[in-house]
């Protein structure tokens, strides 16, 4: 297998076409998800971006094993939940579902008008995430999708057939494009790093690299991350991206204020692949466009093909 991939290697050098990272480096190649860099049967399948809950009592996660990206968001008492966007995989279920925040609107305009499944929403949020481009697909929307498990108690045993809630989404959602993700070669330099820890008020991550698996496991406050077929959680490429965490307009049922992650700007992150850490710069200028990751010599960086976790961490 590894003679193999350095042939292929040798031949994209070769070649400069055809291959991961080559070509016109646009982030739409042919027959390659620009979500993960793999070889799909469908690169522009549409986009379904599932709200994850991500408390212990919700954990081990159904399906998030076989999301293209994981994004991880802060929430109410510095807890997280995750945001998982599927377009070249989906699971049979996927779960527990939990309620949408207002900065899911923008992290998911720069997939254009993508379908947005959660389990509901802070009444006042309602009437903006209607007024959003988003397909919205909570249970009143599409009810042939979503069930509950007698497994758990409420409200972390929601679950979602994703097949389902394509199927009764309307026309128009957006099939997977371009959102500034680049694959291929790993960057010059780096510093070798094998954990590293992002901290949020209430919850710790620790990304671990195993040359075993070949990905960063994961780990949420000191215990090992597993989805609910006990497969470990981890990715190829994680990126730590920070960014401004602000008070948003809404507050929760229990009048704590909900958290504004903004992912519109500019800032740090480090991108970890391959063992190694490397220093980037992310740039989105609006809401409608990708967000772009590159050295500080303004080279892109290339993300290691499949899954990849996106932390908005606070800065």
């Amino acid at each position: 297998m590894r003679i193999r991939a350095l042939a292929a290697l040798v031949a994209c050098a070769a070649l400069l076409t055809g291959c991961p990272g080559a070509g016109d480096g646009d982030g739409e190649q042919e027959g390659r998800s620009p979500f993960t860099g793999e070889s799909v049967a469908d690169a522009s399948a549409p986009v379904l971006a599932v709200k994850i809950d991500n408390v212990a009592a919700a954990r081990p996660q159904t399906g998030l094993g076989r999301a293209d990206i994981v994004y991880v968001e802060q929430v109410e008492s510095g807890l997280t939940r995750l945001l998982a966007v599927y377009s070249s995989d989906l699971p049979p279920t996927v779960g527990p579902v939990r309620s949408a925040r207002e900065s899911d609107i923008e992290l998911l305009r720069q997939f254009g008008e993508p379908a947005l499944a959660y389990s509901g929403a802070q009444s006042k949020l309602v009437p903006v995430l209607e007024a959003s481009p988003l397909h919205l697909m909570p249970p009143g929307e599409a009810p042939g999708a979503y069930s509950r498990s007698a497994d758990r108690s409420a409200p972390h045993n929601m679950y979602l057939d994703p097949r389902a809630a394509l199927r009764e989404a309307p026309d128009g959602v957006s099939g997977a494009s371009d959102i500034g993700f680049r694959f291929g070669a790993a960057p010059r330099g780096g510093r070798a790093d094998t954990e590293e820890s992002v901290r949020f008020p209430g919850v710790r991550y620790d990304f671990i690299w195993s040359a075993e698996y070949d990905r960063w496991l994961v780990s949420i406050d000191g215990q090992e991350a597993t989805t609910a077929d006990n497969d470990r959680l981890g990715a190829p490429t994680v990126v730590v991206q920070r960014v401004v965490v602000r008070d948003s307009r809404f507050k929760d049922s229990g009048g704590s204020v909900s958290p504004y992650s903004e992912t519109v700007g500019s800032g740090e992150a480090t991108v970890l692949r391959g063992g190694r850490a490397y220093q980037a710069r992310w740039s989105r200028p609006s809401a409608e466009s990708g967000t772009e990751f590159t050295t500080p010599e303004g080279d892109p960086v290339n993300f290691a093909e499949g899954q990849v976790w996106v932390v908005l961490a606070p800065r």
